[in-house]
């Protein structure tokens, strides 16, 4: 199961959330880049990158910090937000991210994001199907659909998605463990490789994901909180 730390990006700060509320922002580090480079000095090889301030906006704004993280680490970068066009997807590859995280697009616009996945295959676009109560939520998680999550994720499988990213939104942030369940749920239902993300608290959060099956694992805040050491992570 790979170990993806989170870096969360707002007004070029490294911050977290509390169940995707803005108004909850905590800047943990002015410089995403040394938060980056001490993750690699610390033995992670993958990293998760959030523009908190694209995903409320139609387009890509924290991108200048992408391009840092990738020319200055040899970390596998994951980015998301924002990526609402072929010139946002373009910049965010341009940028050096490895993989692109893209949600609210596959809601609104499905037929561009599954361009993207022909364009550029499976394994650089990632799903992100974040929900809250059970529905998809879209734009920065301000908006909540009726898209049930289940059934939006086998939708995307059956049309080439490999990599879904799914976040219960009422678990982010909170240090309280992760929607299990749900994952349990999904991964019974489909085939895809998941990406559990929201909620961990601790190592055993961790174990308990890997034993169900996930292929991946964001941590945002347990890290920031000193919940969870890096040298637990890479241990693992």
């Amino acid at each position: 199961m790979r170990i993806i730390p989170a870096i969360d990006i707002i007004d070029g700060k490294c911050v977290r959330l509390t169940k995707g509320d803005y108004s909850t922002k905590k800047v943990y580090n002015e410089n995403p880049l040394s938060v980056a480079k001490h993750f690699e000095d610390n033995g992670i090889q993958y990293l998760h990158v959030v523009d908190l301030d694209g995903a409320k906006s139609n387009q890509i704004i924290n991108y200048k910090i992408l391009e840092e993280i990738c020319n200055n680490t040899n970390l596998i970068v994951d980015f998301g937000g924002g990526i609402k066009s072929d010139k946002d997807i373009t910049i965010a590859f341009d940028s050096g991210a490895n993989q692109i995280t893209a949600g609210s697009i596959a809601v609104y616009n499905p037929e561009l994001f599954i361009s993207w996945i022909s364009k550029y295959g499976s394994d650089k676009v990632i799903l992100g199907a974040d929900c809250r109560d059970g529905n998809i939520a879209t734009s920065g998680w301000v908006e909540t659909t009726d898209k049930g999550v289940i059934k939006f994720i086998k939708n995307y499988e059956d049309k080439g998605v490999k990599y879904v990213i799914c976040t219960d939104i009422a678990k982010d942030g909170m240090l309280q463990g992760t929607s299990e369940e749900l994952y349990k749920t999904i991964l019974k239902q489909s085939n895809v490789k998941l990406i559990a993300s929201g909620g961990v608290s601790s190592m055993d959060d961790i174990h308990r994901l890997k034993q169900i099956g996930c292929d991946g694992v964001i941590i945002g805040k347990a890290i920031y909180e000193n919940k969870i050491a890096l040298s637990e992570l890479v241990e693992l």
